[in-house]
């Protein structure tokens, strides 16, 4: 039986206990119920730019930090200026595109460059089955939202309840990390070449950063094996082909996890096969 309510003082209307053959309902959600992700709340009344302000706002503080390390790369072997925001603007890819800063350097073949990026971003081909853009209002605006899908749009954006996310808050997540990625580099290619023009051990960011990455999803998924066919596929790649290492390396650990996969199928195929005692 409900009771008087401490807050508002009215009285609630006594429920009707459940039928014995019937579930008794235990707090489940309802049609006013917030649309809930795993750590963030629709606020009630709030708009969908609002929300997503909200919800992409701390990642725009690392947005634009380590889009100023991309910035000062681009500084530091001697680049033109406009290719930091140029390949922010065009490319944004992250990690791409502080490899593409070493490649351009060196004059890397457009062919290996062509192929290197396939295979550090192959995972974006697989992110349109759970991404919400049917919610997306709008060709351009849809085209939009592809084109600015990254790592940290998706995980923000197909968060649990993302079927009820309205367009708005979708496209205003994407459109300031993409914003806070270009300011930065924009920013960092500015004090590369002025503040930081001195400054040693720029050429290190990006790997440290895959180097932190590395170590973070080993943390996450203690796979020893995924691990150390890792580093016997960049070893095998320096010794044969020290001038292509990462495109070498990341085409060996591909077919060396595609050997794996096989052998598992296998084993537990003839596992199940094999005659019970």
């Amino acid at each position: 039986m409900h009771h008087t309510s401490p807050d508002t003082g009215q009285l609630s209307v006594p429920s009707t206990p459940a039928p014995a053959n019937q579930p008794v309902p235990t707090g489940g959600a309802t049609t006013s119920a917030p649309i809930t992700g795993e750590h963030i709340n629709q606020l009630p009344g709030e708009s969908g730019f609002r929300e997503g302000l909200r919800v992409a706002g701390v990642l725009c503080i690392g947005f634009v930090v380590m889009g100023m390390g991309l910035g000062v790369l681009v500084a530091s072997v001697g680049l033109p200026w406009w290719v930091a925001p140029a390949l922010s603007a065009i490319v944004f890819a992250g990690s791409v595109e502080f490899l593409l800063v070493g490649m351009i350097a060196t004059s890397t073949p457009l062919s290996l460059i062509a192929s290197t990026t396939l295979l550090m971003n192959a995972r974006h081909l697989v992110y349109g089955i759970s991404y919400p853009l049917q919610n997306v209002k709008g060709n351009l605006a849809k085209a939009l939202t592809v084109y600015m899908l990254c790592d940290e749009a998706y995980a923000l954006n197909t968060a649990p309840g993302s079927q009820n996310f309205r367009s708005s808050r979708i496209m205003t997540v994407s459109v300031v990390l993409w914003l806070s990625w270009w300011g930065g580099s924009t920013l960092g290619v500015i004090l590369g070449a002025t503040f930081l023009s001195h400054l040693e051990g720029v050429d290190f960011v990006m790997t440290g950063m895959f180097l932190v990455l590395s170590i973070d999803a080993y943390r996450a998924v203690k796979d020893h094996i995924t691990a150390s066919l890792a580093v016997a596929a960049s070893l095998t790649a320096i010794v044969l082909a020290p001038h292509s290492m990462l495109l070498v390396s990341l085409l060996t650990l591909v077919a060396l996890l595609m050997i794996r996969h096989a052998v598992a199928q296998h084993a537990a195929t003839s596992e199940k096969e094999a005659p019970r005692a």
